[in-house]
């Protein structure tokens, strides 16, 4: 696994390549619109990047106790990137603008109803993370060098379907994280940081992320 500093040319690099990227347009299909922040700033370890991850609280009626990247439903009238800014904001108190925005990937189809689109932001500078409780058990710097991992992704045979679920295990989490938060992390690291085009909304998700 190779580091990744965070810094300028990181930026450079991971715009580039989703600027160069053709997103798979899906149709609605009576699923309900999202949106997720992917949203790449320092780490703990100072110089190193990472990616924002959050604990939901076990209570929430909707996939309480799972891994997840900042984000939720679209509002009325409003666009995927609003959305991602709105909710990074609500759930982690950072506020990020549009010039933050870096690209998008694909949009993905949840088990759950969700046409989820992931919006990648770039968060330099001070970041003052406060994390909302009743939205956030946990607040996790998952380093881009743990997703560059060869391991990754690690797919098992679907009962439900005939495209395997993915999941990948983070020694920073110290779990198994599980599609689509993890099929779209993958895709993150294939377009954003490997320069590949890989397509991720085929692979099926465990029934418990299905709620």
């Amino acid at each position: 696994m190779q580091p990744y500093l965070f810094n300028a040319e990181l930026r450079s690099r991971i715009r580039g390549n989703l600027d160069g990227f053709a997103m798979q347009q899906m149709e609605q299909g009576g699923l309900r619109e999202a949106a997720v922040a992917i949203v790449v700033t320092e780490s703990a370890e100072a110089g190193q990047a990472s990616v924002l991850m959050t604990l939901r609280p076990r209570q929430l009626g909707r996939h309480g106790g799972q891994y997840a990247l900042p984000g939720g439903r679209l509002d009325e009238g409003e666009g995927d990137d609003d959305a991602a800014r709105r909710e990074l904001h609500e759930e982690l108190g950072l506020e990020l603008g549009q010039g933050d925005i870096l690209g998008r990937l694909d949009p993905f189809p949840t088990r759950s109803g969700f046409r989820v689109s992931p919006i990648v932001m770039w968060a330099g500078g001070e970041v003052d993370l406060r994390p909302d409780p009743s939205e956030v058990a946990e607040v996790f710097h998952l380093p881009l060098a743990e997703l560059d991992s060869p391991d990754i992704p690690r797919l098992e045979k679907s009962e439900n379907s005939e495209h395997p679920v993915l999941s990948a295990y983070f020694p920073t989490l110290g779990h198994y994280m599980f599609a689509p938060t993890a099929a779209i992390l993958f895709q993150f690291r294939e377009i954003a940081l490997r320069g590949k085009t890989t397509r991720v909304s085929h692979f099926d998700q465990p029934t418990f992320a299905w709620k």
